[in-house]
């Protein structure tokens, strides 16, 4: 005789799929409202958010780390792998397409951090925070050095094309906008599912009790090797848009103050929303923007009082107030 399906049993498997759904629905939706706001909005607002889009990238590579207990402080080499694969590609290879930029940018800095990741996966707390700290500096050092990428200057990168179309001049600030909120709308449901995923709910599990995940037969290390590999590729695809944008790469990307920025907006949005990390990347463009510009010599301190604020107030982040019902 065949089983009866048990319906309570496959309840969750239905609220999952649902959740799924909605939350792909909700994100294309998301991008449609950007992009036909952003035919509308003059050029400065369409650079500030297209900055915050490919910063929130790098930060959601560090949220990913998170939510397995550690917090690195060097995600700036793997922003500056990204935009000097970029610009390099660009100005010695002659290769100008924007997706393929981005995505050299990102499969490099997975070749740079890959030979770390087994290394720092054995770290945890202010060990891993140093490490990649110290080779985020290295790196920085390295930059400044070498005359070949620039120096302490670096170098132009022109303009991108599209799918073999050049850019009208008119609208390349757009398209590129459209190009990066693209490809974070695209990294954020992919992270979304990922962290819904088994794994997703094992990186969780290390965070809670490394221990235990070993008696049940995961592998914590394996699970944390594997994040550093997802955040070095994000932070990549967010330094090939950055520089595309900008124009211009340098070694500063690398610096210390760089990847504090990335972890100021982690801590910001919190582990438990994807779209809190670009809620909080935009948050801080625009206090840089606005308190530059009114409070030139003091702007650090308007972000620095608003984080505080945060701590108090949202100790889980902008994320807990629409996923309290998270862990």
């Amino acid at each position: 005789m065949a089983a009866i399906p048990n319906p309570s049993a496959t309840a969750p498997v239905r609220r999952a799929s649902a959740g799924g759904w909605r939350g792909a629905a909700l994100g294309l939706g998301a991008f449609a409202v950007l992009a036909v706001a952003g035919w509308f909005s003059p050029r400065w607002l369409t650079f500030l958010v297209t900055m915050s889009a490919a910063n929130g990238l790098v930060s959601l590579g560090i949220v990913c780390l998170m939510r397995g207990g550690v917090v690195p402080f060097g995600q700036g080499m793997l922003f500056a792998a990204g935009g000097y694969t970029a610009a390099l590609a660009y100005n010695k290879l002659g290769f100008t397409d924007a997706l393929g930029l981005a995505l050299a940018g990102g499969v490099a800095a997975v070749l740079i951090a890959a030979p770390f990741a087994p290394l720092l996966s054995r770290y945890r707390g202010i060990f891993f925070a140093m490490l990649t700290l110290a080779l985020s500096m290295v790196t920085y050092g390295l930059l400044m050095k070498l005359d070949a990428l620039g120096g302490s200057d670096g170098f132009n990168m022109g303009r991108p094309t599209l799918l073999g179309q050049k850019l009208p001049d008119a609208r390349t600030g757009y398209i590129l906008y459209l190009v990066t909120i693209g490809i974070a709308t695209a990294m954020a449901l992919l992270a979304r599912v990922y962290f819904d995923s088994t794994r997703g709910l094992v990186t969780l599990a290390v965070r809670e009790n490394e221990l235990r995940v070993e008696y049940l037969g995961g592998s914590v290390r394996q699970a944390m090797t594997i994040n550093f590999i997802l955040a070095a590729f994000s932070g990549g695809l967010g330094g090939a848009l950055a520089v595309m944008s900008l124009g211009h790469v340098e070694p500063n990307f690398s610096f210390w103050t760089t990847s504090g920025e990335f972890v100021f907006v982690a801590i910001l949005a919190g582990w438990q929303s994807v779209a809190a990390v670009f809620l909080a990347s935009t948050v801080l463009e625009v206090v840089r923007s606005f308190s530059s510009a009114y409070f030139p010599n003091t702007w650090q301190l308007a972000l620095g009082l608003f984080l505080l604020f945060v701590i108090r107030f949202l100790p889980k982040g902008l994320g807990s107030l629409w996923m309290k019902g998270n862990s």
